[in-house]
Order: structure tokens, then C-alpha cells, then sequence
């Protein structure tokens, strides 16, 4: 096992399929024999939820031991970590009290670095080969802290009409986090809820070819009924049923952020 690597997925846009693409990459990668934390950095709970049922996931929250928890008190996030079900795949919990995560960031010291401090004992341990993180939809200092924390950024975009809208937002945004975490990365965008039978996907894949110097992920995400039943099971697809479209798309998905080191 090597260095590990943290990898953010963000969009200020919500619905890009951000939750969903972590939790299936997440499990991808771990059928490539990788060993996986994902971390859920959104109040909204979904990446919690693609592995763990409702009354789990709300059990969490409510504790001492999730995220928002370990944020405020400026802990080390070893002891946050839950097992799921699946080997090789743990979780740090979100908790519903990260919506007045600013709040209590606002106040802090070196206030964008909390993250990165609190993942240190974990990144310098190597126990993980990554860490992925579920950023919520916004642009605030809670996604800069998450972006301060990874290498590697990636980012969702849904193929609709309003798929690409404040994309150019995300973008400057990044750059701003760039000046204080220089080493951050942008390691692609990745296309779903495609319907390659509408024009939408076609003229979202040529605009975004059109951007200088950002990588487009080859694997494309279309839209798979498989994607709802497992979300609804409270699975990653390729778990729930690994034979349908999103399962076999998001495993080649999987192994292209791995070749990317």
C-alpha cells in the first residue's frame, strides 16, 4: 500500500450525481483490491445512506461520533470511522448539524486547514490506498476546508440543460482555493444521467472538450433505473446488481481514477 490519496467530489450545482458517483467509485475501487475510506461531508446524508439504512444513518447523526462532531471539537477522525458491510469500505458519518458547519468554522484559527489537520493521522498511517469526500453543493468554507484537505478533485456534471450552469463559479472558485492549496489537483470531470439518445449529452460532451487543461473522464454515467433501486436498498450498484449498465460503467469509472496513481 502507498501513499494514500484524498479525492474530493464537488459541484455547487446539486443533482449532478455527486453522492452517488463517490459511494459506487468508493466500492469500485475497492474490487480492484484498493482499501477505501469515504467520508460524507454533506448534511444531506447520502453518501451515509448508500451504505447504511435510514434508522443507522440517523443513529449516527444524532451521536457523538460523526463528522460534524469531530470537526467541532478539531479531532482526530480515527475514531469516527464505522465499518460497513462491505470489505475494504469504511465511513466517517455526516450528521444533519452540518448545516452551521460555517458557524462553527467562522471563528477557528487556520480555519480552511481544520480538515487537513484532522485527516492527518489517517493520511500519514496509509491505512487507506484512498479517501474519498462528498462535498455539498455550495461554495463556502466548508468545501474550501474539503479541498484544502484533498489531492485530487473531481467533478460530476450532469447532461441536461441546466447541467453546466455555475460550472464556470466552480472553476474560479478552485482557483481561489489553488492559491492556498497549491498542490490540489483538478483530476476530471465526469459526465452523468446521460440519455445518449437526447442532444443534451452530445453538446454537454462538447463543451466541456472545449475547457484548457481539464481532463474529461472517457466512462460517461447513464441514466440506469439500477442506480434508484440501489439508492433505494441503501447499496452501491455495483453491489445491489453488478451486472446492469451503471454497475459495469462505474467500475470502468473506478478504474480510471485508478490509473491516475
Amino acid at each position: 500500500m502507498g501513499k494514500t490519496k484524498v479525492i474530493c467530489f464537488t459541484n455547487n450545482k446539486g443533482g449532478s450525481g455527486k453522492s452517488t458517483t463517490c459511494s459506487n467509485v468508493g466500492y469500485g475501487l475497492t474490487q480492484l483490491g484498493k482499501k477505501v475510506l469515504m467520508i460524507d461531508g454533506d448534511m444531506q446524508l447520502n453518501l451515509s445512506l448508500s451504505l447504511f439504512d435510514e434508522d443507522q444513518v440517523l443513529g449516527f447523526a444524532q451521536s457523538d461520533k460523526n463528522l460534524y462532531e469531530a470537526i467541532k471539537k478539531q479531532d482526530d477522525l480515527t475514531t469516527y470511522i464505522v465499518h460497513s458491510a462491505y470489505e475494504g469500505l469504511d465511513l466517517i458519518p455526516s450528521s444533519t448539524l452540518m448545516s452551521s458547519i460555517e458557524y462553527e468554522l467562522f471563528t477557528k484559527w487556520q480555519r480552511e486547514y481544520i480538515l487537513r489537520k484532522c485527516l492527518e493521522t489517517l493520511k500519514n498511517s496509509e491505512g487507506y490506498d484512498y479517501i474519498l469526500i462528498d462535498a455539498p453543493p455550495t461554495l463556502g468554507g466548508w468545501v474550501m476546508n474539503i479541498l484544502c484537505a484533498s489531492d485530487l478533485v473531481i467533478i460530476p456534471v450532469e447532461a441536461t440543460p441546466w447541467g453546466l450552469f455555475g460550472l464556470g463559479n466552480m472553476f474560479e472558485f478552485l482557483e481561489e482555493v489553488k492559491q492556498i492549496a497549491p498542490e490540489l489537483t483538478i483530476g476530471g470531470i465526469v459526465i452523468t444521467k446521460v440519455d445518449t439518445r437526447k442532444n443534451y449529452f452530445k453538446q454537454t460532451l462538447e463543451t466541456l472538450q472545449e475547457l484548457e487543461g481539464v481532463k474529461v473522464y472517457d466512462t460517461y454515467i447513464r441514466v440506469d433505473s439500477g442506480i434508484e433501486w440501489s439508492q433505494d436498498n441503501n447499496m452501491p450498484v455495483m453491489a445491489y446488481k453488478k451486472n446492469s449498465r451503471s454497475a459495469i460503467e462505474y467500475m470502468e469509472l473506478a478504474k480510471e481514477i485508478a490509473r491516475q496513481g
